[in-house]
């Protein structure tokens, strides 16, 4: 009897350890999928959601520009600075290295002095509009887990949309329009993220914020990821429980934050001015230095590590389950019918192994 008391004494103990250990913060990453306890039985395996790790997926994505032959260079062509028309001493030259702005200096490292950046081909076809579509694709389901962030070389665009597709880019949903003026441009009142609540995150709204003042040095676009997880986990994200708990109840929450695709539709370069001036068509461009997505492979809390293979990437899955977002039972585990892992309850979730 004194056995049996200290023995399950013993694993009580041993569990909250393993729990204290893999759930360091308040609620934890749900970074291990199994861990050995101690029951009057001896050990055991105890299963638990997991999840891989947030990384930065620009490193596995595959860009697309259409028209494919929007990237200045081909022929070399000068462009002016928007500030002074007459300034025009840069030039695109696709031939040589040093002046060449292919797309995958979009997602080289940043830091260095001068900065790299893709640029389009100036508006010289005025008044047809200046249209690019930018779509970077991962062929894998991920979840956004922070801001999207685009650093434009060029002064920020007066319109564009920000789009994303959860089926391999054969449909597209708006996450976001940007404008200098967003009645004008797409009959919408501009709003911030601040304007919204719990009951209104999923609202796709127009914002003015990061399409003004092409004289100030501010030349970022943000499409704001934790502003959003803020209304369910507080201003400084304390409350993961909150989160983890809506996002595992809402599908349609969930959804909001996963993809397989973003869009960058450019409409309308920075002017910086109500009308275009004609007379200085080589002013007006796209030049993107950097875009940064970080996230995490969808592995529908069946697995921790996530793997690139093929040029692919692929959830290394646990819990008996399969394929490459750990979506179904392996053969001889199908027992009972396939189910995603769930964050409740907290801190361990359940695993619903097949």
């Amino acid at each position: 009897m004194y056995l049996s008391r200290f023995l399950s004494l013993h694993a009580l103990w041993v569990t909250v350890s393993s729990v204290m250990q893999h759930y360091p913060s308040v609620w934890g990453h749900y970074d291990v999928c199994k861990t050995q306890i101690y029951t009057e039985e001896g050990k055991v395996w105890d299963y638990m959601a997991c999840q891989p790790e947030a990384r930065d997926m620009i490193k596995y994505v595959k860009v697309t520009l259409d028209p494919p032959d929007i990237t200045c260079g081909d022929p070399p062509e000068t462009f002016c600075a928007m500030g002074n028309p007459y300034m025009c001493n840069n030039e695109c030259d696709a031939s040589t290295q040093e002046l060449a702005h292919p797309p995958e200096l979009m997602f080289d490292l940043e830091g260095r002095h001068p900065s790299t950046f893709w640029q389009s081909t100036t508006w010289k076809d005025y008044p047809k509009p200046l249209h690019v579509n930018i779509t970077l694709s991962w062929n894998k389901t991920i979840e956004l887990t922070d801001n999207i962030v685009i650093t434009f070389e060029s002064g920020r665009p007066d319109q564009m949309i920000l789009e994303k597709s959860l089926d391999y880019g054969r449909t597209w949903q708006p996450y976001q329009y940007y404008a200098t003026d967003c009645l004008d441009a797409f009959h919408m009142d501009p709003k911030s993220v601040r304007d919204l609540s719990q009951h209104t995150v999923l609202e796709i709204i127009c914002t003015e914020e990061y399409s003004t003042g092409y004289m100030t040095n501010s030349k970022i676009i943000h499409f704001e990821i934790k502003d959003r997880f803020a209304f369910f986990a507080g201003p400084r994200l304390h409350n993961m429980a909150s989160l983890y708990g809506q996002l595992d109840t809402t599908k349609k929450l969930r959804d909001f934050f996963t993809v397989t695709d973003l869009r960058i539709r450019l409409l309308r370069p920075a002017t910086g001015e109500i009308y275009v001036d004609e007379q200085h068509l080589a002013r007006y461009f796209y030049a993107i230095s950097d875009i940064r997505v970080y996230g995490r492979c969808k592995c529908n809390l069946h697995a921790t590590g996530c793997k690139e293979e093929n040029k692919r990437l692929l959830c290394e899955c646990e819990h008996n389950t399969t394929g490459p977002d750990c979506g179904k039972c392996k053969k001889n585990y199908q027992g009972r019918p396939w189910s995603p892992g769930s964050y409740l309850p907290i801190p361990k979730g359940t695993a619903n192994i097949c």
